[in-house]
């Protein structure tokens, strides 16, 4: 406990870290922008998961994910979901997110982060050939995987609905309980290494943590969705999805689909994978749900061969 009070001591007292570099935005519908990292070569619209801000996927000078596939021959495009609209899940796949790829002016890949993941699922499925590719990075499809977890969720969404209700939004502070209960031990740790960790690694840490706790709120039908629809019901794992009137069936897509699968992940846990479903090209990475993506080996972990696959013309 007093290395876990140490390290969160640290944080607290850590240097505000430096605002990131603004990227151009080239389309709006409503909150939700697509931002333009630069780069040239194939478009690739990246879909961040509702939960925390987009710019995990750029979270720092010298860490940003996007920007390092922009100099490894792609053109990445950032979905940013903004502020919180009166929009349930589906409605935001249909009426927001679908009507912004539709407006790009060529067919392009797809990749989703976390749940994000599975919101490009959706998308392409609704598109058709204006989506060459989709890649899945950490993505939850059958939720049923979770196993026993989904019953700690289930408890956890029956205490929060009432208070989420009275709020008419459910708020990060809330909905951040959820993904801890996912990891308790890992939120402790994480802490207790903060206590004796080099100067050096303070801003990396506070970089992270400070977006792992911010957030805008999601609406009411939006935590509906995710709460009931997606993890109690495991709507898309069973086939039993809609949105706009067509259910989603991965399986039905022809295009390729590369599941990149976190094997330490305890927030997405492996089984929940679409590739588990036989879908899909399973890529297991010796990694974390967010290491994957920021971690010191991200760039040869993941940044190099995501870069080759989202480049080429084969499966």
């Amino acid at each position: 406990m007093r290395a876990v009070l140490n390290g969160l001591r640290r944080y607290q007292q850590a240097p505000v870290a430096a605002p990131r570099l603004a990227r151009a935005e080239i389309a709006r519908l409503g909150a939700v922008s697509l931002k333009d990292y630069g780069g040239s070569g194939p478009t690739v619209v990246f879909i961040p998961s509702l939960i925390n801000p987009a710019h995990v996927l750029d979270l720092a000078p010298g860490n940003s994910f996007l920007a390092g596939l922009a100099t490894r021959g792609l053109r990445p495009l950032l979905v940013d979901w903004g502020e919180t609209a009166p929009l349930g899940l589906e409605a935001l796949v249909a009426d927001r997110l679908v009507p912004l790829i539709a407006g790009l002016d060529r067919p392009v890949a797809l990749a989703g982060y976390c749940l994000g993941g599975t919101l490009a699922l959706a998308a392409a499925s609704l598109l058709g050939p204006a989506v060459t590719r989709v890649a899945l990075l950490a993505t939850p499809w059958h939720f049923a995987g979770y196993g026993d977890a989904r019953e700690g969720l289930a408890d956890w969404w029956a205490h929060t609905a009432p208070l989420a209700t009275r709020l008419g939004v459910l708020p990060i502070e809330l909905l951040q309980t959820a993904f801890w209960a996912l990891d308790e031990a890992g939120v402790v740790a994480k802490y207790a290494r903060l206590a004796t960790a080099p100067e050096s690694d303070i801003a990396a840490f506070t970089a992270l943590e400070d977006w792992s706790n911010t957030g805008a709120p999601l609406s009411l039908a939006t935590a509906h969705a995710l709460a009931e629809t997606l993890y109690r019901d495991d709507a898309p794992g069973s086939g039993r999805w809609t949105i706009a009137g067509q259910r989603i069936d991965p399986a039905a897509l022809t295009i390729p689909i590369l599941d990149i699968i976190a094997v330490r992940d305890r927030i997405v846990p492996p089984g929940a994978a679409l590739s588990t479903l036989g879908v899909g090209t399973a890529l297991p990475l010796a990694a974390g749900h967010v290491g994957m993506v920021v971690g010191g080996r991200a760039p040869s972990l993941l940044w190099d061969p995501l870069a080759a696959w989202l480049g080429s013309s084969s499966p």
